[in-house]
């Protein structure tokens, strides 16, 4: 995949559909999954630990949207902890949202975390509608990428920050199990480069922008940015 196009033989309506499917069918197991130990699990620690240190530099109330939430695992982390703020989760996938609204009503956590069925590429939200913009371990299934970073781009207010977290596939390991293991398995995927990463991040115009590679076997990749003033207008691929 270049930085500035879709996966090469990527068909984006086949790959939307095949995930909703995908992701449809495994919502009712989806947190018993052994990923959620191998990777799904250690995301969640580093994206709470950037929500943490975002809320150390701002000091304010904040809003964070978690885009590919699932089950909404994030959301009520960010809802049960001590930090003022409030979470939406957003996913491709209504029987993932509908078990994440019915978790968080379960714990009493639907105050400070909501979530709805959307598209990544098209988010339902006003610009600058929030502090925080998360994504774990679903960014590979995105037909359109860079479109998906300008989107999430658009809703952050000024001082806000993005954080991606995906397969980290730019060593041996990292090959082999994203682009020979999972792409075998999920067919229609795309893990990209942290180049890539780098410039869907500089083209949405965020800036100060970093990785943190962690998770040794199945190694994962965070590019952070921040929204250092008004957010662009949103461009396509």
């Amino acid at each position: 995949m270049s930085p500035t196009g879709t996966g090469a033989g990527l068909d984006p309506t086949r790959a939307r559909e095949q995930a909703r499917r995908e992701f449809d069918a495994w919502a009712g197991s989806y947190d018993r999954s052994l990923l959620n130990h191998f990777m799904f699990g250690p995301s969640y620690a580093v994206l709470m630990e950037e929500i943490a240190r975002w809320y150390s530099e701002q000091r304010r109330p904040f809003r964070v949207l978690d885009v590919g939430a699932g089950t909404g695992t994030l959301a009520a982390m960010v809802a049960r902890s001590s930090l003022p703020g409030e979470a939406v989760g957003l996913d491709y996938a209504p029987a993932m949202s509908a078990e994440a609204r019915r978790k968080a009503a379960v714990e009493g956590l639907d105050r400070r975390a909501r979530f709805i069925t959307g598209d990544s590429e098209r988010l339902p939200f006003a610009d600058a509608a929030f502090d925080l913009v998360t994504c774990s371990n679903s960014f590979h299934h995105y037909p359109h990428p860079r479109t998906v970073v300008r989107d999430m781009r658009r809703v952050l207010r000024p001082g806000g920050r993005l954080v991606v977290i995906d397969g980290f596939r730019d060593n041996v390991i990292g090959w082999f199990v994203f682009d020979v293991v999972i792409t075998r398995v999920e067919r229609d995927v795309h893990h990209a480069p942290w180049w890539a990463m780098q410039e869907y991040f500089l083209g949405a115009g965020l800036a100060n922008i970093r990785r943190r590679k962690f998770n040794f076997w199945f190694p994962l990749l965070a590019t952070i940015g921040d929204a250092t003033d008004g957010a662009p207008g949103p461009k396509g691929e």
